[in-house]
């Protein structure tokens, strides 16, 4: 069974003797099915000062959390860019690979749990400058998805909360999916999606799979498209939202992932009457 860690290398609000500010690596397990329990994830932190901040330290950081995790990572997550070339490079040299991401839930709300109760209680703390998860992203311009695994057709669909929770039974061949225990929704919350259909669904899949997904967008802009973002800054065009009623879809699409905190999904089927998924995952748009 895989392991993915999330991983973040960055400046916190805390200046050190020398009124330089102190720097910190986390390292956290990500959750990767629907019941998997948070508590019992793997942690890791490290403090050192702006004179340490090297691939050198890194590395040693994450041969460390590794030396200490029951499992070691087959890929490691992160989500700022202006770390990247020094992350890849320490990932690289442990045989590690190092992915650029917008999927590091765990990580975003391990972050801000700590700038509400870790941060504030270390010696230098600058109130004025607790803003350590907040990051840009380039806006790139949205790519037609390739014609060998474009769907046929597709649908915006809602699940109440309390389906997932049969999730571990469900016929799915690619899947990645989170627990939605720690989010306090309800039972009834509904959680909205799509579904796309088409009879080359496994391979579309699996194509899929390979990217970092992060989130469905329905634009309501002089564009108006559903889009697919991926990775830090990639986006893939799934439908144009050319219709009044798509265009209210979109719309109940978008409140219901605001009335969910952002969590919503994506389904692969190859038509509407199969019982399995070629593909199935959990998101959650997160405000970078």
């Amino acid at each position: 069974m895989k392991t993915i860690w999330e991983l973040d290398f960055y400046s916190r609000p805390i200046l050190d003797e020398n009124l330089k500010k102190t720097w910190e690596i986390l390292i956290c397990e990500s959750p990767l099915d629907i019941n998997a329990n948070c508590d019992r994830l793997f942690r890791y932190s490290r403090f050192c000062s702006s004179t340490q901040v090297n691939s050198g330290q890194l590395r040693s950081a994450i041969s460390e959390a590794i030396s200490q995790a029951p499992n070691p990572p087959t890929q490691i997550r992160f989500f700022r860019r202006q770390m990247n070339n020094m992350i890849v490079k320490s990932c690289k040299e442990l045989g590690i690979v190092a992915q650029p991401s917008r999927r590091t839930m765990t990580l975003r709300r391990w972050l801000e749990e700590r700038e509400k109760e870790v941060y504030p209680q270390e010696p230098g703390y600058q109130e004025s400058a607790a803003t350590s998860a907040s990051v840009q992203y380039d806006v790139a311009i949205a790519q037609p998805l390739p014609d060998a695994i474009l769907g046929q057709k597709w649908a915006f669909v809602t699940l109440e909360a309390q389906a997932f929770a049969e999730m571990p039974e469900w016929d799915i061949a690619f899947q990645e999916s989170f627990p939605l225990t720690s989010f306090g929704l309800s039972e009834t919350t509904p959680i909205p999606g799509i579904i796309l259909f088409s009879p080359r669904a496994i391979p579309m899949a699996g194509w899929m799979s390979g990217l970092e997904l992060g989130f469905l967008k329905a634009s309501d802009d002089e564009t108006s498209q559903l889009l697919l973002e991926t990775g830090v800054s990639d986006r893939w065009i799934l439908s144009n939202l050319n219709t009044p009623e798509l265009l209210k879809e979109g719309r109940r699409f978008e409140q219901a992932k605001a009335n969910s905190q952002g969590i919503h999904f994506i389904a692969i089927q190859s038509d509407p009457n199969s019982e399995s998924f070629a593909g199935f995952w959990l998101m959650q748009e997160l405000n970078m």
